[in-house]
């Protein structure tokens, strides 16, 4: 059946999204182009798989950077490892290892890491030492004479009295001085051992530097000797206890000892820049 032009256009649409097709030309042998439609959604991007992100951590550094950081965390494993030895065989008991190199191991350790295990010993300190000192000094008019006992131990107790942050010197140089010379001598004051010596010039400095601090003598005065004692007294037991201690304290008093002109107030101390 022929068609018309107007049944064309009266013919509805299938595509109503798509408008009115435009007439088709009969001279014309070309058919009009089809419609494409709505643009598609374009694809999401595709993320990557769970494990391949970028590095992170030191695999994210520069090679060199890698080298560097992985050198010095080897650095510090081994002076762990070595530091934990060396303290391991100060606190073991002597063996092979200890007599052959005891001196390498005292010089690693002395005296930054010193170990200290009296807190823990069966028995623990009980006493209260007091180390005095007292000097003979030469006054500015040429004349000589003995100052009265100054009491070191309470000067560093009253330093550190309601101090937040006492040094390291007020809470353990005198203490471990002595502790020092104690541990180099005998109960009549004759050294043993090689550090007999050392322990007397080191116990002698501190008293020199703190009667000097102390202005021992007056002004001008030099000290020209020195000679330090001990007061021992018992600590006292709770009350609850039983136990009977002396309240009396036990002296030790050591030789008087000649201050060599260099430790003198006049001159080159420990404390002087060299």
């Amino acid at each position: 059946m022929p068609t018309t032009d107007a049944a064309l256009d009266l013919a509805p649409n299938p595509d109503p999204d798509s408008g009115p097709r435009p007439a088709q030309d009969p001279g014309s042998g070309t058919q009009p182009s089809p419609d494409p439609g709505p643009a598609p959604d374009p694809a999401p991007a595709s993320l990557p798989e769970p494990g391949t992100g970028a590095p992170a951590g030191l695999a994210a550094l520069p090679l060199r950077y890698q080298l560097a950081a992985a050198f010095a965390l080897a650095l510090v494993a081994v002076v762990a490892c070595v530091h934990l030895g060396m303290v391991f065989l100060h606190v073991a008991p002597s063996n092979t290892v200890t007599k052959q190199h005891g001196r390498a191991i005292d010089d690693w350790i002395y005296p930054e890491f010193e170990q200290n295990w009296k807190l823990f010993a069966p028995n623990p300190l009980q006493q209260d030492i007091a180390v005095q000192v007292r000097a003979e000094v030469r006054l500015a008019d040429g004349t000589s004479r003995e100052t009265g006992w100054y009491d070191l131990s309470a000067l560093d107790g009253r330093a550190i009295d309601r101090n937040p942050l006492p040094s390291h010197t007020q809470q353990n140089e005198l203490r471990r001085a002595w502790d020092f010379y104690l541990g180099t001598h005998d109960g009549e004051n004759r050294p043993v051992g090689l550090r007999g010596d050392l322990s007397e010039s080191y116990l002698r400095r501190i008293g020199v530097l703190r009667l000097d601090r102390e202005h021992a003598g007056g002004e001008g005065a030099h000290v020209e000797r020195v000679q330090f004692r001990s007061l021992t007294t018992d600590v006292p037991p709770p009350r609850w206890s039983d136990e009977k201690v002396s309240d009396r304290p036990v002296v030790r008093e050591l030789p008087w000892w000649a201050v060599p002109a260099g430790e003198r107030g006049d001159g080159p101390t420990e404390a002087s820049p060299r």
